[in-house]
């Protein structure tokens, strides 16, 4: 049951993306299409999911060592290295995705989001089980909100809006209004 609560709190109640702000380069730069938001969201979930098993594993090591203070460099480094693998493969199997992705797919490395995860799985004191579903729950909330607020974008590009509101502030406003939607699943966990 603990787990049903940890995906619905990282999808829904603590979306990365509308209730913590984290994330926000990626969200705003991929939102145009919904390829490159979709490409985005899996590549995203990929090293969300991947980096949260891997460094369960290090901060134990790390605490083995009694070298915890070295934690946030350290994750850094792994998720630095998980990106260039996800790059190297999207370049090998989509070159077009990895195309669309442009500067946004190495700056997964420097996603807040992707860092919080893990910070985060380590101060709630998650198992490795709970680190790998919260890291994959906060993930898919992430892709979620991606993919949602691409859908927002795509029909504000034929909305007729006043010229003050066409383009980035618009999106801007766009995605404070979904965040106060979200702010609505608070009370569900």
């Amino acid at each position: 049951m603990k787990l049903v609560f940890i995906i619905l709190g990282a999808v829904l109640v603590n979306n990365f993306v509308f209730n913590q702000f984290l994330g926000i380069c990626p969200f705003l730069g991929v939102s145009k299409k919904h390829e490159t938001a979709i490409g985005m969201g899996i590549a995203v979930t990929f090293v969300m999911a991947l980096a949260s098993f891997i460094t369960w594993i290090v901060q134990y090591a790390l605490v083995l060592l009694h070298i915890e203070y070295m934690q946030t460099i350290v994750f850094i480094l792994v998720i630095a290295v998980l990106v260039q693998v996800l790059e190297m493969i999207i370049k090998k199997v989509s070159f077009t995705l990895y195309q669309a992705l442009g500067v946004y797919l190495p700056l997964i490395t420097t996603n807040c989001a992707v860092l919080g995860v893990t910070l985060l799985n380590v101060n709630k004191q998650y198992n490795l089980l709970e680190s790998v579903v919260n890291g994959t729950a906060s993930a898919i909330g992430f892709a979620l909100a991606l993919v949602l607020f691409t859908g927002i974008r795509e029909r504000l590009t034929f909305s007729n809006l006043p010229e003050w509101m066409k383009g980035f502030p618009g999106a801007l406003i766009a995605a404070g209004l979904t965040s106060i939607a979200f702010i609505g699943f608070t009370g569900l966990i």
